[in-house]
């Protein structure tokens, strides 16, 4: 292919937004038909639906048998803000941020609780050496650094007999990487990201541990309704069996169960990770054959699999924003990939989706329309020399 060469094939799908995501393939909205619309959530079909959302979601991610799952408002951030809010205090606290969405759990533990926590970043590309971490505090923390490109590469530096919590952010992280559960006290994410599920529901996972936890301590904080976990010291088991605290949108929980069925015949955990396996290597493969673009991701460990940031390293480019802007807007304008840009507060590059609702066949056809339009956008910068 000519430097300026249009490429001849388009993705069957160009949608590579890292949230919301790509619907799971073949998705119509005839699908959603046995919606319980104008229904109450509170009836009896409300709550079947409700309920199997949440024993799918146990027996697909394999979450343990005593681990309580709920469906909670405000997507993944309701999420993690519940956890925050009603667990953090008891113990010392340790931040870990390497992403946007992880400096946001720092201030909020700092500025708007004023928790006098231990503050560990890293930049873009990189995460915090875990070995470094005092598990015997509570811990939060992002699996998946949604707008970084990198991902805590498994739980070896957990140390099971640790004294503190450890609240963990997997919003794009479950469903694509394998989470080791009896490391992890409290696990969030969203239906948005790796199963393609629409926004404002969260999912809250909470161990034996933070049940514990959540029994036997008071925050010094008031409490929201949206956050209220427990009543008269007691967990509300009711929340963790589908009777949500407020009102669920049925039609979203409809379009969750129908992601979650669709998984099982992918072959589940291992199918869904094997899939954003295979479109995360088909980028590394791209990649490593051209010297202009890198994975933001230093350390392959520790790349993402369904966030994939990359970065243009040619050193004609002068104004990395604008040009990574218009390499982006290039291949959007072309109906080839769209949402592709950084996120706002990451470096400058583009930004692609491999999650498990994906086809690697979309993947690979994207990859001449990045390879397009750089050397088209290198062009210009050429004439206007």
């Amino acid at each position: 292919m000519s430097d300026l060469q249009t490429p001849a094939v388009r993705p069957a799908n160009p949608r590579f937004s890292s949230g919301p995501c790509a619907k799971i393939p073949g998705f119509d909205l005839t699908l959603l038909a046995d919606a319980p619309l104008g229904r109450s959530h509170r009836a009896a079909v409300g709550k079947a639906k409700l309920k199997e959302a949440i024993e799918l979601t146990r027996d697909i991610l394999g979450v343990p048998a005593g681990y309580r799952i709920g469906i909670v408002p405000a997507s993944d951030t309701g999420a993690v803000e519940m956890a925050m809010w009603s667990l953090l205090g008891a113990r010392p606290v340790e931040m870990l941020a390497w992403e946007s969405f992880g400096e946001g759990w720092v201030t909020d533990v700092v500025k708007q609780l004023k928790l006098d926590a231990v503050v560990k970043k890293a930049p873009y590309g990189e995460i915090v050496d875990l070995r470094t971490v005092d598990f015997d505090r509570d811990v939060v923390f992002t699996w998946n650094g949604t707008t970084s490109g990198v991902r805590v590469p498994n739980g070896d530096a957990i140390p099971l007999d640790r004294k503190g919590l450890t609240i963990c952010d997997a919003t794009s992280a479950a469903f694509a990487m394998d989470l080791p559960w009896n490391k992890l006290d409290v696990v969030t994410f969203s239906w948005q990201k790796v199963l393609g599920g629409e926004g404002a529901h969260g999912m809250l996972i909470l161990s034996p541990r933070a049940v514990e936890r959540l029994e036997s301590y008071t925050p010094a904080w008031p409490l929201p309704k949206i956050f209220r976990l427990t009543a008269k010291g007691k967990l509300i088991e009711g929340i963790f069996e589908g009777e949500t605290i407020n009102t669920p949108s049925m039609l979203a929980v409809e379009d969750y169960l129908v992601a979650l069925k669709w998984a099982k015949s992918v072959g589940g955990l291992k199918g869904l990770i094997d899939r954003a396996n295979r479109n995360a290597a088909t980028i590394d493969e791209f990649v490593s054959t051209r010297p202009w673009i890198a994975n933001l991701a230093l350390d392959p460990e520790t790349a993402s699999t369904t966030s994939v940031c990359l970065k243009f390293t040619d050193a004609r480019i002068a104004d990395g924003a604008a040009f990574a802007k218009a390499v982006a807007k290039r291949i959007e304008k072309a109906g080839a990939g769209l949402d592709l840009g950084s996120y706002r507060d990451a470096p400058p590059g583009l930004r692609i989706w491999c999650g498990s609702t994906v086809e690697q066949g979309d993947v690979a056809a994207l990859l001449p329309w990045i390879d397009w339009a750089f050397h088209s956008e290198i062009a210009e910068l050429a004439k206007a020399a």
